[in-house]
Parts: structure tokens; sequence; C-alpha cells
């Protein structure tokens, strides 16, 4: 298990709980189980206190833990048959970006989700989920064809943000992204996405002006990173903990703003603590919004999901 800068105190609990489990095993019979359950119940109210009031920067060390389920997590555990889908038709496949059609509840869908990687290797392959234009394009592909189908859409978002490299630039990222972002509005189909870490700017937005977006309670979703924010205001990054609270990039902070319409509980002491649990959470609140939308008729729906996007642009301009 790896811990966070400010979950210090905890591992040195549980690490000395673990010692004397070590202990008991080679000490020639000694009892030491008292005192290490005594240590995991000081561990279990330490959790408790640090989890019950993060800061804005403490959910998003949260959000970026490496042991986080990814969406191929989700994917793999949530739909059967699933079948992927790659390319985007005119340059290259994005690995950063996966999708394709799927049975959610037994009912055919169509799933898209960045994917960050869960080792070095997969991380570089993946680009540690940060699409290219390519990516954005596939998406766009994907819904068109889910459109036409008539499959509800479901997208897992977990990005820093799109890639900024130069090749990206010169293949059209800008356009992609908005492309992708129009694609949402248009389709005719229930559009339900999910934060399941990091929601970065203009790459997640691009797949997630859905009718229905919830977020984990530990995940961020923002216009851009506390660092990069803290970069450009004060000229110093390290500056990044006033720049998380000054964002509101929070789930609690989103759903007051009328961002997001759900939030979804995680385990204590965040997904990585439990990635099955959050994982299940996290399908029952899919299933709950698939319900919500069922019925509707495709004008409904993209009329319904154009007019909470003005909406929100209004409350924000008012703010």
């Amino acid at each position: 298990m790896q811990y966070l800068e400010f979950e210090k105190p905890l591992a040195d609990i549980e690490g000395k709980a673990e010692e004397l489990r070590a202990m008991a095993k080679t000490g020639g019979g000694v009892d030491m189980s008292k005192e290490a359950e005594a240590l995991d119940r000081k561990a279990d109210a330490a959790l408790r206190d640090l989890y019950k009031n993060l800061t804005a920067w403490q959910k998003c060390q949260v959000a970026r833990h490496p042991d986080r389920p990814h969406c191929q997590d989700y994917i793999e555990a949530l739909f059967t048959e699933y079948t992927a889908l790659a390319g985007d038709r005119a340059f290259a496949d994005d690995h950063a970006v996966m999708g394709g059609l799927a049975r959610f509840n037994d009912h055919p869908v169509m799933v898209i989700g960045h994917e960050k990687g869960n080792d070095t290797k997969s991380r570089i392959q993946r680009n540690f989920g940060m699409a290219r234009p390519e990516g954005y394009r596939k998406a766009i592909r994907l819904m068109d064809m889910a459109d036409r189908f008539r499959l509800p859409v479901i997208t897992l978002i977990d990005t820093a943000g799109a890639y900024p490299g130069k090749g990206a630039e010169e293949r059209g990222q800008a356009e992609a992204i908005a492309r992708s972002t129009e694609k949402c509005l248009a389709i005719g189909v229930p559009l339900i996405s999910v934060v399941i870490g990091e929601g970065g700017s203009g790459g997640a937005v691009a797949f997630a002006t859905a009718n229905r977006v919830a977020m984990l309670e530990h995940s961020i979703y923002s216009v851009i990173s506390p660092e990069g924010c803290a970069s450009i205001l004060w000229k110093d990054a390290e500056k990044m903990r006033e720049a998380a609270e000054a964002l509101r990039l929070t789930a609690q902070d989103l759903q007051k703003l009328g961002v997001i319409d759900r939030i979804v509980k995680e385990p204590l002491g965040g997904a990585q603590r439990s990635p099955r649990e959050a994982v299940e959470a996290v399908g029952k609140a899919i299933e709950a919004m698939l319900g919500e939308l069922s019925g509707k008729k495709p004008e409904a729906l993209v009329r319904d999901r154009r007019q909470k996007f003005l909406d929100m642009g209004s409350k924000g301009l008012a703010a």
C-alpha cells in the first residue's frame, strides 16, 4: 500500500502493527495479537479522522493515487461482452482512450474512458491517460455508432488533461476536443459520465458533456490543475494548495455549483483501499442514472442536455 503525504501518521501505526505480527510469527510463540489489534483500532480511528475533513489539495492527492481503480478495472468488473474498438479511421489508435461495445446489466451500451495504466510500461503506452487528437476522434466515432444503433453511452473520466505536445497540436488537438464536446451535445441517446479520478480541463469536458455527471467522493474536476493554476497566477507551482482551494474542484463544491448531479461515496480511506467496493458503488450509480433517463425520446435527451449546460453557463456568468 502506497501512503500519501498526509497519511504518514497512519503509515507509522499500521507499520508497527505489521511488525508485531511478523515478530509473533518468529518469536517463539509469543502472543502479540492483543497489541496488534489495539494498533489496528488506533489506525482505524486515525484513518477516519484523516478522511473526515480532507482539504482540496489532499483530495487531489487521493484522486491521483496510483492504486485507485482505473477505467480498465471498471470495464472488466461492471461490463460483460466488452469488445474493444480501435482507431480514429484517419491517423492512429490512441491508447490513452479505450472504448467499445459492451453489456451493462445485460443491456447493450457503448463505454468510453481514459486509461492511465498501472505500471511504468502501461503508463507510457497509455500516455498517462492524456489523449491526443486521435483519441477524441475515436470517441466521436464510437459516439456516432452508439447514436446510430440507439445505445446509451457511458464515459469514465480520469485524465490530467489533453496531451499538450507539439504533434498533438499540429494534428488539431483543440479542434478535436471541440468536436468531441459538440458530439456529446448532439447524440440522441442517454449519455452518462463518471469522474473516477482526475477530470482535467477540456480533456475531461470532451467526454463529460452529459445528461448526468457523477463524481467519486474524492475525485476532482477542474479547468486546470492546481499546479498549473499556481504557475500562472503566482509564478510558483508550490502554491498549489491555495490554488486547489480557489478552484473549487472537489465533488462537494461542484455539486453545490450544479456542475455535477451525483456524488458516489467511496470506501473509508478512498477507492484505493477497497477497489472492489468503489467499483460496485459506481455500478449502482450508473444503473440509477440510466434508469432516470430510460424511456426519454432522442429529442428530449438532446434538448435537456443542451439546456443543462446553457443554464450552467448562465449561472457561471451571473456568479
